[in-house]
């Protein structure tokens, strides 16, 4: 990569401020750039980086600047977050490998699946009875496809993954390593003598096109019918999600949350990390809760919970003010409680 400022703007549409030919070869963050990088600037938290940054070239937009003294080469967008991602993203398009096609020698493909021309799979794979997989997917090595799955167009799938009979998934779809799609939900039912036996889990996974699942994540399948991740979503690593859950379009999960049995997520949704659903409850669209909340009831639209039972994150900052002072006020109430007993 070696791009003048005025290549980048016209590529972010924005306006240079500054040394039109000043070039850069990579990008880095704002606070530790060098000369010849090229980085960004979205949040006022960093604006006293523009008078120290070495970086050549920084993205970002009029209003953070209008008190900063600064000596780089600036490009002023609407959005500089919008921007960097744009341009990371062609970076990423420039210094792609080359897209591979054809079976690899070591890997095993069923004489019944059905994969197109130009699906490449890597070694030690294996593509099961009656599958099919559709153009350009790419499977790296290791993976496991079950039979009966369904595969779209352009998908990735990075190595270890495991994907279980049945499980169904969408064009645009990228499944990180090790995770597993479509495995048996915690299913067990007591018998008279207190022992647990397994309830057998006849449905599947389904994933819609352009979801994203992170490393070490588990989809089980449902009961019966399916457990349902909708178009758009994006699932960080190390996510369980349990037996009949549905979530729905362009909600985003963060780490280590996991999500119980049958409970329905709505669309536009954020989740924190390490955020705990019990089973059977509805969760309305564009809810926001934060990291390591519980989630014990049905949320309404557009609400934003926080804490263990999760409550209004307005409530909750209200109570975390006594929280905090508890340790003074039972202090208080002992000191009173003192003082009472000795006028008796």
């Amino acid at each position: 990569m070696n791009f003048s400022a005025h290549q980048i703007a016209n590529f972010v549409d924005g306006e240079v401020v500054g040394d039109q030919n000043c070039s850069v070869t990579s990008i880095n963050p704002i606070e530790n750039a060098e000369p010849g990088t090229l980085s960004f600037l979205s949040s006022p938290k960093y604006s006293a980086y523009l008078e120290t940054t070495k970086a050549s070239i920084v993205i970002t937009s009029k209003e953070l600047i209008e008190e900063s003294k600064f000596k780089c080469t600036l490009i002023l967008v609407k959005s500089p977050k919008d921007a960097i991602a744009h341009l990371i993203s062609l970076h990423d398009q420039m210094n792609s490998k080359p897209h591979k096609k054809g079976v690899h020698s070591k890997a095993e493909v069923h004489e019944t699946a059905q994969i197109d021309n130009s699906v490449f799979v890597d070694a030690f794979s294996i593509v099961d009875e009656l599958s099919s997989i559709g153009e350009n997917t790419q499977i790296h090595g290791q993976v496991y496809i079950g039979p009966k799955v369904k595969i779209g167009t352009n998908c990735i799938i990075y190595p270890g993954v495991k994907i279980y009979k049945d499980t169904q998934i969408g064009d645009h779809c990228i499944i990180h390593a090790n995770s597993v799609l479509g495995s048996d939900g915690f299913g067990f039912n007591p018998d008279k003598e207190g022992v647990y036996k397994k309830i057998p889990h006849l449905g599947n996974v389904v994933l819609e096109s352009n979801v994203e699942i992170g490393a070490n994540c588990t989809i089980d399948r449902a009961t019966l019918g399916s457990t349902k991740i909708k178009e758009g979503v994006k699932l960080d690593n190390q996510i369980h999600i349990a037996h009949n859950v549905q979530i729905d379009k362009h909600t985003v999960i963060a780490a280590q949350t996991g999500v119980a049995g049958s409970t329905k997520i709505g669309a536009y949704c954020m989740i924190g990390g390490q955020v705990g659903f019990v089973g059977h409850i509805t969760i309305g669209d564009k809810v926001k809760i934060q990291a390591q909340s519980g989630v014990a009831r049905n949320i309404k639209d557009k609400s934003i919970v926080q804490g263990t039972p999760s409550i209004e994150y307005k409530n909750y900052n209200k109570s975390y003010v006594h929280f905090k002072n508890l340790e003074k006020i039972e202090n208080r109430l002992r000191k009173v409680e003192k003082e009472l007993k000795s006028n008796q």
